[in-house]
């Protein structure tokens, strides 16, 4: 028995199947789903960041998804705050707290209630440096990240230009790394903690993604991006570095095929996944469950439900 508050967290690379799973689990353990994804915080990004819809969540409450405008950028620190006032509030009303959602950082740092330094915000410094990526090239960018931070180099990729500028910039505020201040962290958590991590064979789950892809573009995914276009909305926001956004803007802006904007979506998508399974491999305390039969819905699911009960046997 604990007097921890109890938080059940699902977690996953993209497309691995996390949605339709945690509506299920949501309803048989009475839980609000709070989203752990940083991108589905935006509102009129559906299409790109294949947010759930209100049919799909089948009357499960849900948090942190459409909060912010794209101009408004949504960080790690905001989360924590946010989820911190969320979770005991759900606790209250009887429910069950459950994090759905692969932004690694995102989620770690609540689960262990990760302390950041008050590193603040350069604006001329981010610009400077955007400068840079645009005329040197983002490989130049990176590079400069291996110099000075190896490991946040190695788990960022080149393209990520918005977290590559980040963890320099953190660096040039504080004198500490990215990878110190992570170092750091007790990785204590102040939660009852049930922490569930879906994999799948990799040749599947980059299939997922290529078809989950081709549904979006059916779906609308450049008029999605030509109206917050419209909008007044930028390439250099922070919402619009979103995959499904940075690579379309190219095409909207005459730069790039069709064909070449797909291509680097694809194959961004697939190298995002390869980064998300590659920060969860490094969390502690996830019990994984393979599911590459995702036909056998039910066998899966009685999985994760099994480790569920398992784990708060007392309340389940």
């Amino acid at each position: 028995m604990t007097d921890k508050p109890k938080l059940l967290v699902l977690i996953g690379p993209t497309a691995v199947g996390k949605t339709k799973l945690s509506i299920e689990l949501a309803k048989a353990f009475s839980c609000e789903i709070i989203s752990g994804d940083s991108m589905q915080v935006y509102r009129g990004m559906d299409i790109g960041t294949a947010k759930i819809s209100e049919a799909e969540m089948d009357g499960v409450p849900h948090h942190l998804i459409d909060i912010h405008e794209p101009d408004e950028p949504f960080s790690v620190s905001e989360f924590q705050e946010r989820c911190n006032t969320l979770i005991p509030e759900i606790t209250a009303r009887g429910n069950l707290p459950f994090i759905v959602g692969g932004t690694g950082l995102y989620v770690e740092s609540l689960c262990y209630r990760y302390e950041f330094a008050d590193s603040g915000a350069d604006e001329a410094f981010r610009m400077e440096q955007a400068l840079f990526a645009e005329t040197q090239g983002t490989q130049a960018l990176h590079d400069k990240l291996r110099d000075i931070d190896p490991e946040s180099a190695q788990r960022l990729h080149p393209n990520d230009t918005r977290r590559v500028i980040r963890a320099l910039e953190i660096y040039k505020l504080t004198g500490e790394t990215l990878s110190e201040q992570l170092a750091r962290q007790k990785k204590t958590t102040p939660y009852d903690l049930c922490l569930i991590g879906l994999t799948m064979d990799r040749q599947m789950l980059y299939n997922r993604i290529e078809e989950r892809i081709d549904q979006m573009m059916e779906q609308g995914l450049i008029e999605e991006v030509q109206k917050l276009r419209s909008l007044g909305y930028t390439p250099d926001m922070v919402s619009m570095q979103g995959l499904g956004y940075k690579e379309i803007w190219p095409y909207l802006d005459g730069s790039a095929t069709l064909e070449e904007a797909v291509y680097l979506l694809k194959r961004d998508t697939r190298h995002f996944a390869k980064r998300q399974l590659s920060w969860f491999r490094h969390m502690q305390d996830i019990q994984w469950v393979d599911v590459s039969e995702p036909e056998n819905f039910s066998a899966n699911y009685e999985k994760v439900h099994g480790i569920i009960t398992g784990r708060f046997s007392s309340d389940f």
